[in-house]
C-alpha cells in the first residue's frame, strides 16, 4: 500500500485548506493510505542547536510521517504575502532530514491571493528536494469564493484539484 501525507498551511481547523485536503481524502482510491497531519502547532522554532540524531518529538514525529509517506501534498493560504510561520517552520526543520528527497509532491495554495505563497513554496520544495511539477501544483486565488465550508462551489476549481491528483497518483504509482 503507498501512503500519501497531506500538510495543511493553516492551523485553523475548517479552513478552505483543510477542507481541500479532506476533499481529496474522499477522492483517493481504495490501495491509498491518506493521512492529513494536525501536528504543525507541536513543532518548536527551528533552532540549528537541536537539529540532530534526536530532534524534539514534534520534529521527530512530523520526520517519521513523512519517511513512511511515498507522496505529499501540501495546501497552504498566503499570510502578510508570504507562507505561513507555522508551515515554513516545519519546513525549515527538514532541510537536513532528506523527509521530502525525490518525493512526487502536490503544491496547492489557496488565499486570497497567494502568488507570493506560491512561489516561495516551490523555491522551498526545490531546496528540500522534493519532486514538482507543473502538473501537481496550483494557486487558487479568492478561495472564499470558491468554497463553502467543505463543499468545493467553482466546478473549474474541482476540475483542477482532481486533474492534480490524478497527476500525483500517476507519479505515485510509477515509483
Amino acid at each position: 500500500m503507498k501512503n500519501i501525507l497531506a500538510i495543511p498551511g493553516s492551523l485553523r481547523a475548517g479552513s478552505s485548506n483543510h477542507s481541500i485536503l479532506e476533499y481529496f481524502g474522499d477522492l483517493m482510491p481504495p490501495e491509498i493510505s491518506y493521512t492529513i497531519y494536525d501536528g504543525l502547532r507541536n513543532i518548536p522554532a527551528f533552532d540549528p542547536a537541536l537539529d540532530d540524531e534526536t530532534p524534539p518529538t514534534g520534529v521527530a514525529d512530523l520526520r517519521a510521517q513523512l519517511n513512511g509517506a511515498h507522496a505529499i501534498i501540501i495546501c497552504t493560504p498566503e499570510y502578510a504575502h508570504g507562507v505561513p510561520g507555522a508551515l515554513k517552520n516545519a519546513l525549515d526543520w527538514m532541510v537536513s532530514s532528506g523527509s521530502f528527497s525525490g518525493k512526487p509532491v502536490a503544491l496547492i495554495t489557496a488565499s486570497t491571493g497567494g502568488e507570493d505563497a506560491h512561489e516561495a513554496m516551490i523555491k522551498i520544495l526545490n531546496a528540500i528536494d522534493a519532486t514538482l511539477s507543473p502538473e501537481t501544483m496550483l494557486l487558487i486565488p479568492f478561495i472564499r469564493t470558491k468554497i463553502t465550508e467543505r463543499n468545493i462551489v467553482d466546478p473549474d476549481v474541482t476540475l483542477k484539484l482532481q486533474h492534480v491528483l490524478k497527476h500525483l497518483l500517476d507519479a505515485l504509482r510509477s515509483l
